[in-house]
């Protein structure tokens, strides 16, 4: 259900995840437009923590928009749902993932389906974005080690994917949090073309002026790597069924969402990659 824009003056935002990768850009873009901003996580400015529920209404508090990155664990997303709009939010922006309705109850994803539902269902406005992998996967989390050493893993094939700068993903929602006409809307976020992880591991390697090898894993061999490295089992096959999902094909299509919500083009990742080289991360 989605109710008419009733929002004249800037919004006052909560944004959940502000330390995180969307998140912290979501924050320092709303505050550069001069959007009254509470940045929430379990350690930044405001707390907030998904298992404790006596966190949610002093997060909540003032609050008429709400960015929303939903946990793995789908269980509290409801009711937090519920007690958002009660408190005075009147616009859900969802951070959702491509083709996140085909992994929904495969071991990835639920908590984002449950949250994309939970906001449908509400009485406020909505929109949800899904963005395919980040670029910021390759230098800030998941993959900067790897390319460090030398040699990224992944049980992927040939089967490309169209990155996204997680700084556009931050620019779309900055505006889809504070400007009206989005309302029941859904975006797909995707970069400007496809690339395999071989492509990109070598585009990185030039960038980096050192070689970096991409190797091609099985879904079983590559959760024992996962393991032997100290990842959680639950996060070792959640990784492995966000694979699958890839894999399947379907996250693998270049879509317009960052064109229509912000006028140009998305950022392509090899003048990204060049630029982020510079910094000696995969040195």
């Amino acid at each position: 259900m989605t109710t008419k824009s009733t929002h004249r003056t800037p919004p006052r935002v909560l944004v959940l995840g502000a330390t995180g990768k969307t998140g912290r850009r979501v924050v320092a873009r709303l505050r550069e437009l001069g959007v009254e901003t509470r940045a929430a996580s379990r350690s930044g400015e405001v707390r907030f923590d998904w298992t404790l529920p006596d966190t949610w209404e002093p997060a909540l508090a003032g609050a008429d928009a709400l960015y929303l990155i939903a946990p793995d664990d789908p269980s509290p997303v409801k009711e937090f749902v519920t007690r958002a709009e009660a408190s005075g939010v009147r616009r859900f922006v969802v951070l959702s993932g491509h083709g996140i309705e085909k992994a929904a109850g495969e071991g990835f994803g639920l908590g984002m389906a449950v949250a994309e539902d939970a906001v449908r269902e509400s009485g406020a406005e909505w929109t949800i974005l899904r963005p395919n992998q980040f670029f910021q996967n390759f230098d800030e989390y998941l993959w900067q080690a790897p390319l460090g050493a030398g040699r990224l893993g992944l049980p992927i094939g040939d089967m490309p994917e169209p990155f996204v700068d997680a700084d556009d993903v931050a620019a779309v929602a900055a505006v889809v949090l504070t400007e009206d006409g989005h309302a029941g809307r859904t975006y797909e976020l995707s970069g400007p073309r496809a690339l395999t992880f071989a492509e990109v591991t070598g585009i990185i390697a030039r960038a980096a002026g050192r070689p970096i090898r991409y190797e091609e894993l099985t879904p079983q061999a590559y959760r024992a790597e996962l393991l032997a490295e100290g990842w959680a089992e639950a996060d070792a096959d959640a990784l492995g069924a966000m694979f699958a999902l890839h894999r399947a094909g379907h996250s693998a299509e270049v879509t317009e969402g960052v064109r229509q919500v912000l006028g140009r083009e998305a950022a392509d990742l090899e003048p990204w990659a060049r630029r982020i080289a510079a910094t000696g991360v995969w040195a």
